[in-house]
């Protein structure tokens, strides 16, 4: 089935392709292969990155958009990734970037493109896990903008992925999130002080 992806915010795809276009930020960032690049590099595949800020002791999550994530492609594939964030004056452009979570991402929709069923693919970090997964909501109606893990929307840990969660295998939200949310509760009862 495919892929529905959610629009992306017009401001946030024109400040990419804005920043695209600018020698002096291409140059500055941090992002070689894309400085290196011998083709034209285009912005693709809008995600909105969604933060799970905090579990419940039910393990339902409460997320807040982040901002919108475009892999930038050269060629045949993705060599960095474009993030824009939500400011006063609108959807701006961020920064450039690349390393194991752009090529992660790509092969984690690859895989998502096989699947049965139609999602809307979102990116939802969890920092307090340095987590990101691949986020596939049932629901492909949204936005983007809003909602929260459904226990039939499926999560795919992208690589480097936790110690003892593997990258790339896909998991319910039902399945994983209680996994997690004790993860969340062993790892602060041995932060605590005795």
């Amino acid at each position: 089935m495919p892929l529905h992806f959610p629009p992306a915010p017009a401001p946030a795809l024109r400040s990419v392709l804005t920043a695209l276009g600018s020698p002096t930020a291409v140059r500055e960032a941090r992002t070689p292969a894309l400085r290196a690049a011998q083709q034209p590099a285009t912005p693709e595949l809008p995600l909105p990155v969604h933060v799970l800020d905090r579990l419940t002791p039910e393990g339902v999550s409460a997320t807040r958009l982040a901002g919108w994530r475009f892999l930038i492609r050269c060629g045949d594939h993705a060599v960095a990734a474009a993030e824009t964030v939500l400011t006063a004056d609108g959807w701006a452009f961020s920064h450039f970037f690349e390393g194991p979570y752009v090529a992660s991402t790509e092969r984690a929709l690859r895989q998502a493109e096989t699947a049965a069923q139609a999602y809307q693919p979102r990116l939802l970090s969890m920092p307090s896990l340095y987590m990101l997964t691949l986020w596939l909501r049932s629901d492909t109606s949204g936005d983007g903008a809003t909602g929260h893990p459904a226990p039939a929307d499926v999560l795919v840990p992208l690589a480097p992925a936790p110690p003892g969660i593997a990258s790339h295998r896909p998991h319910r939200v039902a399945d994983l999130l209680p996994l997690l949310t004790h993860r969340l509760r062993t790892g602060w009862l041995m932060r605590s002080p005795a």
